[in-house]
């Protein structure tokens, strides 16, 4: 048995002015990594299963895994040079019998709405109507009727923060496996929402229907249920939520299942969305100045790189600074040009610097300060702790930490959400010693910083990543059958 490995993976926000080009990727072949540091274990596709195929005793080829951190519309240049380099490499591999695919489902390149369906599509050209293709994706995905058509099990990430990429890799190798040996006959049914959000699976209600959905899996002929919350920022007709279900020959089962657990979550569409959440700039920043209860937490949503903001606005930081607010820490900022002049003066120097503002009209204006460097970073990788196991790391350039007057910024050389809080204490910042951190991270900053947290505010200020989907401007998407512009789409 011979089984073939690979991935093109990066979440596209169709709204972001930053381009996504063949240089922004992570790229690792085998055992060696080309261009970049992949330091993202759940992407080690080598690792992950390449082990469990030859412990099967089965012949493991890995093309490539190609990664890049949320940005906008993907180069159609970069998108083909890709993908052709890993159809490449399978037909060179054929026969194969089962090809394993780690995608995003959010990935639109120029000419490409839909990298995923295009990439599994020309996948089933090369291999045939007989090898098993298993695809694990993002659940911030765009699920399609003809993404699926071609595979033969897609999976999707359960858990936001995504603490189980690798949990699902390897279910999804089981279920190939058991599908080659014919032990299974997997099919698949999908339940359109129609609804639209960012949904955070740390919280209740959502919490206990992840789990449910887990418990689900257990009933006879259930191989899978996956929730895809799709990704608001990606403007393409296809967008929405939806749950996947894979079922063992049994269309009817995995039509009934989907629908289940579509409505239930259809009926959680008011409670359970980041726009229930997330207050706007002034009353966050507020009620995060009054809060007695250190340190406050203030996610700065709507300036996400990981959502493919540019990450140098500045409302925030220029309300803040107009108030007063001192003890305060801020990050990650991003902004090549501070950093470069921060490296150039060195250590413990002070100069003007022209802090962000720079990338967009979602960046608002520049802010002129005084700083003192107090940190230097070359190469930093960024740690994403785990709930087990190592942390994952991302790389943010070089990265220097200033402070104006009781003010610290971490600034980077490359865009990089900010996960925890190690970003201030390898600065030598105590960040429990602030009054009020903010992070411009959606959710994944939250269970690092959590446990330190006298409170976490979620606050949705301008920007291209507003958690808002009634906020965002649409012009290919069409809202007028989906939640929140409709109270009840599925009553239609």
């Amino acid at each position: 048995m011979k089984i073939f490995a690979g991935g093109i993976a990066t979440e596209t926000n169709t709204f972001s002015p930053v381009p996504t080009s063949l240089e922004d990727f992570q790229i690792q072949r085998g055992r060696d990594v080309l261009r970049g540091r992949i330091d993202y274990p759940a992407l080690n596709l080598e690792e992950l299963w390449g082990t469990s195929a030859r412990a099967q005793g089965a012949d493991f080829v890995f093309s490539l895994m190609a990664w890049a951190t949320p940005s906008g519309t993907t180069l159609r240049s970069a998108y083909e040079t890709l993908r052709d380099e890993l159809l490449t490499d399978l037909e060179a591999a054929l026969p194969v019998d089962i090809v394993l695919l780690h995608l995003h489902g959010a990935m639109v390149a120029q000419g490409y709405d839909d990298c995923e369906e295009d990439i599994i599509r020309r996948v089933r050209d090369v291999v045939g109507a007989s090898a098993i293709i298993g695809v694990e994706l993002d659940l911030h995905c765009h699920l399609s009727e003809s993404m699926l058509e071609k595979a033969d099990i897609v999976i999707v990430y359960k858990e936001y923060p995504h603490v189980d990429i690798a949990d699902r890799a390897r279910e999804l190798f089981e279920l190939a496996l058991k599908a080659q040996r014919r032990a299974i006959r997997p099919t698949m049914a999908l339940f359109d929402c129609r609804m639209i959000g960012l949904y955070p699976t740390t919280r209740e209600p959502l919490r206990n229907l992840v789990d449910a959905m887990t418990e689900a899996e257990r009933r006879p002929g259930v191989l899978s249920v996956s929730f895809g919350h799709g990704f608001q920022f990606g403007d393409v007709p296809h967008m929405g939520a939806k749950v996947l279900v894979v079922a063992d020959d049994d269309a009817a089962l995995a039509a009934r299942v989907a629908r289940e657990f579509g409505e239930r979550v259809h009926a959680l569409r008011d409670r359970i969305g980041f726009e229930r959440l997330s207050l706007p700039l002034e009353p966050a920043l507020i009620r995060a100045i009054e809060s007695t209860r250190r340190p406050v937490i203030v996610a700065d949503q709507s300036d996400n790189a990981g959502g493919g903001a540019p990450a140098d606005s500045t409302y925030a930081l220029r309300w803040l600074l107009d108030h007063g607010v001192r003890e305060l820490g801020m990050a990650i900022h991003y902004d090549p040009e501070v950093v470069k002049l921060a490296r150039k003066a060195g250590i413990g120097a002070t100069l003007p610097v022209r802090v962000g503002g720079k990338m967009g009209p979602f960046s608002g204006d520049p802010v002129d300060l005084e700083v003192r460097v107090l940190g230097i970073r070359e190469r930093y990788e960024h740690a994403f702790p785990q709930t087990s196991g190592d942390p994952w790391y991302f790389p943010a350039g070089d990265v220097v930490a200033l402070r104006h007057e009781a003010v610290d910024l971490i600034v980077s050389s490359e865009r990089c959400q900010c996960f925890s809080p190690e970003i201030f204490t390898d600065f030598g910042i105590d960040p429990r010693a602030k009054h009020l951190l903010v992070v411009k991270s959606v959710q994944h900053f939250y269970s690092a910083f959590a446990p330190i947290a006298g409170e976490v505010i979620y606050m949705a200020a301008r920007g291209a990543v507003n958690p808002d989907p009634k906020q965002v401007p649409y012009t290919r998407f069409d809202p007028r059958h989906t939640y929140p512009w409709v109270e009840n789409p599925l009553a239609r």
